[in-house]
C-alpha cells in the first residue's frame, strides 16, 4: 500500500474492497461465482476506473463521470446485498464490506455535491 500514499483515498479504498471481495470470490458456489460473483467483480473493476477517470479529468468532466460511477455502485450494493440474501456471503463478510461500501457511499456522495 506504500506506493498508493499520493492516491486519492477513495481509490485506496475500493483497492482495498477489491482485495477483500477476490478473497470471497473464491468462497461462491461455483454456480455463483461466475454469474453474480462475477459482476460483482466487474462492477467493482469499472467504478475504480471510473474514480480513477474522474481524478484525473477537468472539472467539467468529472461530474458526468462521478454520476455514472455512482449509478454503477448502487448497482454493485444491490449485489452484494442479493449475495448475501442469498446466502452465498456470510452475515460477518457482508458486515466488513458493507463498512467499506457505506464509506465509499459517503466519499461519492460527497464529492457530488462539492462539484
Amino acid at each position: 500500500m506504500n506506493n498508493f500514499k499520493n492516491e486519492i483515498p477513495i481509490i485506496t479504498k475500493f483497492y482495498e474492497v477489491y482485495k477483500i471481495f477476490y478473497g470471497y470470490l473464491e468462497l461462491f458456489p461455483k454456480k455463483d461465482k461466475y454469474a453474480l460473483g462475477g459482476k460483482c467483480e466487474t462492477q467493482i473493476i469499472q467504478i475504480m476506473e471510473l474514480i480513477f477517470l474522474a481524478s484525473a479529468a477537468p472539472r467539467e468532466k468529472k461530474k458526468e463521470i462521478i454520476s455514472e460511477a455512482s449509478a454503477k455502485f448502487d448497482l454493485l450494493k444491490l449485489f452484494i446485498r442479493l449475495a448475501n440474501d442469498l446466502k452465498i456471503l456470510d452475515r460477518k463478510k457482508y458486515l466488513i464490506i458493507q463498512s467499506y461500501l457505506q464509506e465509499i457511499g459517503r466519499m461519492i456522495g460527497g464529492w457530488q455535491k462539492s462539484l
